[in-house]
């Protein structure tokens, strides 16, 4: 399972990258108002940090607009991911985008027939929303599990990015499953290494060690 970052915050991004956790960002709208920057600066700055994808999100409504913006967010590096919304004009934009050999990830899915839609029209990524279902008392990760079901029934190759992800257990969830990805915030992902039984242990070895006089010279 690759690990993508959900934030603008390049200081996140920096330090997950440092780890050699971070195979790729998201970034959307209001995580761009979140960091208080350019979206043209911040996301070259990302794609300069990270090797992987970095997904890039239009502003736009209409498919010619739609187009138009996601030619220039793809100019700004090669590893740049134009972000659609799943709407008929974004799903249009995404063939058209697709058909010019650029990478596509389209985004704000919550139903198995729209991610069907999405690998027809050949993005590189469907972000399902995980958390926005949870609150409406829908099971988000059971259409991870859907979508994972009828991409292997058809050989689609669109990859499976789970999105909206609140909690540790959202990505255990997600990785039984099969999502070829998950996106998170970085204090998600960091809270991955915590348990309390590890933090508990360590602090028994430490003890002893200092006790014993335990020096490794």
């Amino acid at each position: 399972m690759k690990f993508f970052v959900d934030t603008a915050d390049v200081d996140a991004i920096r330090e997950l990258n440092d780890l050699g956790f971070v195979d790729g960002v998201t970034t959307n709208p209001s995580l761009i108002k979140k960091s208080g920057r350019d979206i043209l600066e911040v996301t070259k700055e990302i794609c300069d940090i990270v090797d992987g994808p970095v997904s890039a999100e239009v502003v736009a409504l209409d498919y010619d607009a739609m187009v138009n913006e996601g030619r220039k967010l793809a100019k700004i590096a090669d590893n740049v991911v134009i972000k659609l919304p799943l709407t008929l004009d974004g799903l249009k934009a995404c063939k058209t985008l697709a058909s010019e050999g650029h990478k596509i990830n389209v985004t704000l899915c919550f139903s198995a027939n729209q991610a069907l839609l999405a690998a027809k029209a050949g993005a590189t990524y469907i972000s399902p929303f995980i958390g926005r279902l949870d609150d409406i008392n829908l099971d988000g990760v059971d259409l991870i599990e859907d979508i994972r079901t009828i991409y292997d029934n058809y050989g689609y190759e669109t990859e499976i990015l789970a999105a909206s992800i609140r909690t540790v257990n959202h990505i255990t969830e997600c990785a039984k499953i099969g999502a070829d990805v998950i996106t998170a915030p970085a204090n998600v992902i960091k809270a991955m290494a915590s348990h309390v039984l590890t933090d508990k242990g360590l602090a028994q070895f430490v003890k002893d060690a200092e006790e014993a006089g335990i020096k490794i010279v």
